[in-house]
């Protein structure tokens, strides 16, 4: 049995950094002539110039909430006449592709509008079920929704380009997808853990048994230890994958079972949340990626979720980037005294003065009573009224600053922690 999907996941790295870096110039150029919205991205910016990590990150973070606001602000112009005003119209510049070109549009919720390319395999989840286990010739159950998401399709597209058949059970009617498994005897499912879970215990409940059911990938749900623990005593050994409507397929699970390894054809970065900045490997931030996708070329693309690099290669031999999966979400701004503090100003304020390491913004205390505190990992000879008068000018409220020991803030991605209490 093959043990990779293609030649590439084992490549050096060094040889796939060299090629992605090669390839970026040439396709941010195609984006810029198709699609208006990464050439105001890179506004005095040269794509040639582009040519390593520390370049691309002189482009500032395009991040899901800006995605939102540019599609909405061209969806309330006056309705296009042609076909490249209508995609401009629903896409807000940011696909190269439109009606006749694509051959589905979904949306996520916003709305936000996405493309799906002609091409097989388009959202490139394929190689996840490869490193699942599946192979050509298996019938694959597929319950994720066929409807306004893009869900469905990934999965469809995916198992078909691995020469599958798929059953499209999509979400609900729990007894029919019991039947349809004792009937029809897939041999793996995509979907949700959680219900998978529920399929399962239905089945035990009308005392019918699914023997043929080994594998299974999963998405949009986290897959705790535990669960992969019950899942294995039933026989079924799942994975999963971290994907979104935006990117497709952006990582993926492996047998080795020690994070998520990237997928190809994309760049991945870890950002101090709110702002542009690559942090040090194996730091908490916000998962930034610019995908190659001809058709919806996104160039660092903020997805809002925290994760954090993994150091080394996957004892399974793939050799790309890995991450530790799904670490909670990015934006973290909060209300304090009528007033919304975002993770950008924090980020201001640490610029304003970089004698400080790690920052959390912790606001305590019960509702009508806000109290700020700023905790620094900075040394003695830090001016903490200086730090307060920053936090004070950027954020328009008072903070008490505290000096803590380096290293003792945790390593999970805040900048902004919200313990106050409200019973």
């Amino acid at each position: 049995m093959q043990a990779y999907y293609d030649a590439r996941e084992t490549q050096p790295a060094e040889e796939r950094e060299r090629l992605l870096f090669q390839r970026l110039p040439d396709a941010l150029e195609r984006a810029r002539t198709g699609a208006p919205a990464i050439a105001r991205q890179l506004r005095g910016i040269d794509p040639a110039s582009l040519d390593c990590r520390q370049a691309l990150a002189r482009v500032p973070v395009l991040r899901k909430s800006e995605l939102l606001q540019v599609q909405h602000a061209a969806r309330i112009a006056p309705p296009g006449t042609t076909v490249d005003a209508e995609r401009l119209r629903v896409f807000g510049g940011f696909s190269t592709v439109g009606w006749g070109e694509a051959r589905r549009v979904y949306a996520s919720p916003g709305p936000i509008y996405e493309p799906e390319g002609a091409r097989p395999d388009y959202w490139g989840f394929a190689r996840a079920l490869h490193a699942a286990g599946v192979r050509p010739g298996m019938l694959v159950h597929n319950c994720f929704s066929y409807h306004f998401t893009p869900a469905g399709s990934m999965m469809e597209t995916a198992a078909h380009a691995l020469g599958c058949t798929v059953f499209p059970g999509g979400v609900g009617q729990t007894e029919q997808q019991v039947r349809a498994m004792a009937d029809l005897a897939p041999q793996a499912y995509t979907g949700t853990p959680s219900f998978l879970r529920i399929i399962l215990e239905k089945a035990d409940e009308m005392g019918v048994a699914l023997p043929s059911l080994r594998l299974a990938l999963f998405s949009g749900e986290a897959y705790p230890p535990s669960l992969q623990a019950w899942f294995r005593d039933r026989g079924i050994q799942g994975f999963q994958a971290y994907g979104s409507a935006d990117l497709g397929m952006v990582a993926f699970e492996t047998p080795a079972r020690e994070g998520l390894v990237a997928n190809e054809d994309l760049i991945l970065e870890i950002v101090r949340p709110g702002t542009s900045q690559p942090v040090p490997e194996g730091e908490v931030g916000e998962l930034v990626v610019t995908t190659l996708n001809p058709d919806y070329p996104l160039l660092r693309f903020g997805t809002g979720d925290l994760s954090a690099l993994m150091p080394g290669v996957s004892p399974c031999g793939r050799t790309n980037l890995r991450i530790r999966g799904w670490l909670g979400r990015a934006d973290q701004t909060t209300k304090v005294r009528g007033m919304f503090v975002h993770p950008e100003q924090i980020a201001r304020v640490l610029d304003r003065h970089p004698q400080v390491g790690r920052a959390r913004l912790v606001v305590s205390g019960e509702a009508g009573h806000d109290v700020m505190t700023l905790r620094v990992e900075a040394g003695a000879a830090l001016d903490v009224e200086a730090v307060a008068a920053t936090v004070r000018e950027q954020t328009k409220l008072r903070a008490v600053v505290e000096v803590v020991a380096a290293g003792s803030l945790p390593n999970d991605g805040k900048v902004i922690e919200d313990v106050r209490r409200y019973d």
